[in-house]
């Protein structure tokens, strides 16, 4: 409590600050964190971007896979496996490559892909690299490379990042869950290029592979094996029955829009909800080819029967527990009258489920973000709050003794650096050892944060975090600090540079 008081005095302050440094580092574990600190964060609750009223709601939507269906990790491995075998037999790939397993817990989802420089990496919110997160194969990449790499800095220019639906010209964002499997497979197939010395194409190896991905989906592989065994594969099915007969009982009306095949999501939703599934949505649309869906006008929609067989009639109303294939989102609204935020759609995609959805048309959107449950359970740990706590001491003391410019000065400074950077790559491999955090770099959001916060109103780990709310809530955004407002916050606390009597009340304000 005293390191801001010496901040304050002459020449050679420094010096006494360094002392006491010295002793808190040995005690900081103690001292630095404010009663209670831990474990504020529920992985189960709701967090809001936008105050919404779920009151103001009358209609739910929601994607299929990944949202009402969430699915074990056992899938990615089936994923990869298949993908790298069609590789082989089917692209003629070297045999090789049948070595390499899939690595659970290698990538995360959000990464970008420089496919001209067959790099894998994690981008902040200002298109900066995280150095220490740029990967070509199985292997980092020096950040001095990475630098060089892009014209001696870390930035990535606009022109060269994602765009709208994050399929930019150079660079490819991993969106979706299923894409963990397929980062895997283009830096296995890459490492084992290198390794044997093999030269090759960069932008036709990462379109084998995303064909070989798609293969995997596109012609019902993936679903056939989920079928075999629901029980392996969906997980929670008994909650999510519970959301969708609570808001029935509501009076609210459901619709589902998913791009799966109706006989797959026929036999996940009998799994998890029971056979009279359909009673309970007011409309069901399959195959959708979202986010065409929202975008093109042309498809119209075409109605199945019970057994999933195409119908020819022309469709001028949309019949409640009737199943339509394809169509687009302007027949839905001009059928259906359900415009505004009266309409609440969850999904787990930010670009194919919710852009379109909240800054075209309007209606209020929720993320289905699972990694949210474990990054919280890190978050709420002792070891991270102490890793926190303490990097935020020393950046404070960074700025505020960074005027001390003798020899003497400048080497603590020098180690102060050091030992930041250290917690901070400490910080980073608590959540993933390559690549750290989904929402944030060092301390910046994410490239993935970004969109979180521009394409959803609320986000949460699952569809059965709405079981811990009344249907009626409010949910209201914490209010969180603009830079020119952080002196009333906690990372200033943690260097004593300011007494205040709310300190209980403040450690609650996320």
């Amino acid at each position: 409590s005293h390191l801001a008081m010496d901040s304050s005095r002459g020449a050679g302050s420094l010096g006494r600050v360094c002392s006491c440094l010295s002793h808190c580092g040995a005690t900081k574990t103690l001292n630095l964190l404010p009663p209670g600190v831990c474990n504020l964060l529920n992985p189960a609750a709701i967090y809001a971007n936008n105050e919404i009223s779920l009151g103001d709601v009358e209609i739910y939507g929601f994607d299929y896979d990944y949202t009402l269906a969430q699915y074990s990790n056992l899938l990615h491995s089936m994923i990869f496996n298949t993908a790298r075998d069609i590789l082989i037999e089917q692209f003629k790939y070297p045999e090789g490559l049948g070595k390499y397993d899939y690595i659970p817990g290698f990538a995360i989802r959000g990464l970008h892909y420089d496919v001209q420089k067959s790099l894998l990496m994690k981008i902040d919110a200002f298109h900066y690299v995280q150095l220490g997160t740029a990967y070509r194969g199985l292997k980092p990449v020096p950040d001095e490379e990475v630098i060089e790499l892009y014209g001696g800095t870390q930035h990535i220019p606009l022109y060269q990042m994602s765009d709208f639906y994050g399929k930019g010209p150079s660079l490819k964002q991993f969106m979706d869950i299923f894409s963990l499997p397929e980062m895997t497979l283009l830096s296995s197939v890459i490492d084992y290029f290198i390794t044997h010395g093999i030269e090759f194409d960069q932008v036709h190896l990462y379109k084998d592979i995303s064909d070989a991905i798609r293969d995997v989906h596109v012609k019902g592989v993936m679903y056939k094996w989920i079928e075999k065994d629901l029980e392996q594969y969906i997980l929670h099915g008994d909650e999510i029955y519970a959301v969708l007969n609570r808001l029935v009982n509501h009076k609210k009306k459901l619709f589902l829009i998913t791009n799966s095949p109706f006989s797959f999501v026929d036999k996940g939703m009998k799994h998890m909800v029971g056979k009279n599934w359909r009673d309970l949505f007011d409309m069901v649309i399959v195959q959708a080819d979202k986010p065409n869906f929202f975008t093109d006008r042309r498809k119209p929609f075409r109605k199945l029967d019970d057994k999933g067989s195409l119908q020819w009639d022309k469709i001028n109303q949309l019949e409640k527990g009737k199943i339509y294939k394809e169509g687009n989102l302007f027949d839905f609204l001009r059928l259906t009258g359900w415009r505004g935020s009266k309409v609440l759609y969850f999904g787990d995609h930010l670009y194919s489920d919710l852009a379109d959805l909240m800054l075209r048309h309007g209606w209020r959107t929720g993320a289905i973000v699972p990694e949210l449950e474990t990054e919280i359970r890190i978050i709420n740990t002792e070891q991270y709050m102490h890793s926190l706590t303490w990097q935020q001491a020393l950046t404070g003391l960074l700025e505020r003794m960074q005027m001390y410019q003798d020899a003497e000065s400048k080497q603590v400074l020098l180690e102060w650096m050091k030992e930041r950077q250290e917690i901070r790559s400490l910080t980073k491999n608590l959540f993933n050892p390559q690549f750290g955090s989904i929402f944030r770099t060092f301390h910046n959001p994410t490239y993935f944060s970004r969109r979180l916060v521009r394409f959803s109103d609320i986000y949460m780990a699952s569809i059965s975090c709405l079981l811990n709310y009344d249907v009626n809530f409010t949910f209201y955004p914490r209010r969180t600090p603009l830079q020119h407002e952080a002196p009333l916050w906690m990372d200033q606390l943690c260097t004593g540079c300011m007494k205040t009597p709310f300190l209980e009340e403040m450690v609650h304000i996320r």
